[in-house]
């Protein structure tokens, strides 16, 4: 698995050995003791997590993290300042900041806030990438929406959950009582006669995608066949 990449930006030279050093351990680090050349590092490479000392030649760190910001809502930024005053704190996490901590800091301190806003960052993009492309549409199971170019049809939770069922086992059969046990947890006659009312719904939102079809296996169950 590739290092995560952490933007450091701290003109103290004797710190910035001695934090970089530390964190090299862990992540690939790109270290910078002026601001403006952080921002322009930043601008041509994709970071992880930034690091930010607040007093900094060039661009200070309130000025960096909001031009950051600019560019980048999502990336954690962690300032490390000398700074004590609540207002600077206050200051800091306003401009989009996940964390504040003063100097002098521990190593170990910083590498677990490290490693917890890096775990949440992607958890965010797991979940921000968890829709599914079918045909023509887009489903976003997290949601209950399906769409296509400019139109959202709003799904139940039912169908949904019955639709992510099929896109999983995309184009190979699924068995009527797999579906009822998943969805259900039962297989009876009136769970079996809802379950084809959720179906005959989604094969009339696929109508307008030629290439999306959900068979009918006779005694047997469905098979959702879609372009790979």
């Amino acid at each position: 698995m590739s290092r995560k990449k952490i933007l450091y930006v701290e003109d103290d030279n004797t710190l910035a050995f001695l934090t970089s050093d530390n964190l090299e351990q862990h992540y690939e680090v790109v270290h910078f003791a002026n601001g403006n050349e952080a921002f322009e590092a930043f601008k041509k490479n994709a970071f992880d997590l930034c690091v930010l000392d607040i007093m900094l030649p060039g661009m200070d760190g309130f000025d960096l993290a909001a031009a950051i910001r600019e560019l980048d809502v999502e990336i954690p930024i962690i300032f490390l300042s000398a700074k004590t005053l609540k207002e600077d704190r206050i200051k800091g996490l306003k401009l989009g900041a996940d964390d504040y901590l003063v100097k002098p800091y521990s190593i170990e301190e910083l590498i677990l806030k490290i490693e917890v806003f890096l775990q949440r960052s992607q958890k965010h993009v797991a979940a921000k990438n968890s829709t599914h492309t079918i045909g023509a549409f887009v489903f976003d199971p997290e949601n209950y929406a399906l769409t296509k170019g400019k139109e959202t049809i709003m799904l139940t939770e039912r169908e949904s959950a019955l639709l992510k069922l099929f896109i999983e086992h995309k184009n190979t059969i699924l068995k009527r009582e797999v579906i009822l046990k998943s969805l259900w947890g039962t297989d009876d006659y009136f769970m079996g006669r809802s379950m084809d009312v959720f179906i005959s719904r989604l094969r009339k939102i696929f109508r307008e995608d030629e290439s999306i079809r959900i068979e009918n296996i006779p005694r047997i169950g469905f098979k959702l066949v879609a372009p790979e």
